[in-house]
């Protein structure tokens, strides 16, 4: 059903993460899809990286050590925004669409009063990306 799955990743809070990417490799494993962990820098230096360079390097290690981690085909797509806090959801949309993907697997938090003031980026995705949209909770 579907052939490349697109996970975004946050490598600062990675340990949140862990639903998701289950959830990513069993669909992967399932419908022998590849998946694609999409992370977003920056140009700055900051506390996961230094450079762009260093980050895509990063995200690039981790995604191998999913692929290894879940018997699965993994690969690593950085984006650089310039405010990644800001920037995260058309960063992550046109990354949808820079790497193929037809379905997009990512985590969310359970909603809370600031979700009705603040729209949740996993309500932004699934309602403008150009393919499927899993949110997973938890």
């Amino acid at each position: 059903m579907f052939r490349h799955i697109m996970v975004p990743v946050d490598l600062a809070h990675e340990e949140r993460l862990g639903h998701a990417l289950s959830v990513a490799a069993d669909l992967a494993r399932h419908w022998s899809a590849r998946v694609t962990y999409v992370g977003v820098g920056t140009n700055t230096p900051g506390v996961l990286a230094h450079t762009p360079e260093e980050y895509t390097a990063r995200l690039a290690a981790f995604a191998q050590a999913q692929g290894v981690a879940h018997g699965i085909e993994a690969a690593a797509h950085a984006t650089i925004a310039h405010d990644p806090t800001t920037d995260l959801d058309d960063a992550l949309l046109r990354a949808v669409d820079e790497t193929g993907a037809d379905l997009v697997v990512m985590q969310s938090h359970i909603p809370g009063l600031m979700d009705y003031v603040w729209p949740s980026n996993g309500g932004k995705i699934a309602g403008h990306a150009s393919a499927s949209v899993l949110v997973v909770r938890g």
